[in-house]
């Protein structure tokens, strides 16, 4: 399994992880689905998903990615809208399984994650701080 070096762990303040430890062995990886977003999510989940895609878009931009150790459930999210399968056929339970961002419609859900002052994902540990 791939690991993303740089890529952060989790949505800062908050349990909501990016990346997964270490591969599962014994039951093998998490299957991408595609989840729906309701209008009635909380707010801290919307933020999670601007907020991994803001790291997806600084680490990946437009480039096929291996999934790795990317989290299954936070790329759920995500998955068959704003990151899309970058082969065909895809596994959705294979580390190995390559994606990439639909950048057209990832900016049209996320618009913030792509203005031109949008902060970068390195500076979320500042910006917490300053909060605190």
């Amino acid at each position: 399994m791939l690991k993303h070096r740089g890529f952060p762990g989790r949505l800062p303040s908050s349990d909501l992880q990016f990346v997964i430890r270490r591969a599962n062995h014994k039951d093998g990886p998490a299957r991408i689905i595609r989840r729906e977003r309701f209008k009635d999510r909380k707010a801290v989940d919307r933020r999670a998903d601007e907020a991994f895609m803001a790291a997806l878009w600084q680490h990946f931009g437009e480039e096929p990615f291996e999934r790795g150790n990317l989290d299954a459930g936070r790329l759920s999210w995500l998955f068959g809208r704003e990151v899309v399968p970058a082969e065909d056929p895809f596994d959705p339970e294979s580390y190995e399984a390559l994606l990439r961002i639909d950048a057209k419609r990832a900016e049209a859900a996320f618009p913030a994650v792509f203005a031109p002052d949008a902060p970068r994902v390195a500076d979320w540990d500042d910006q917490d701080e300053d909060d605190a």
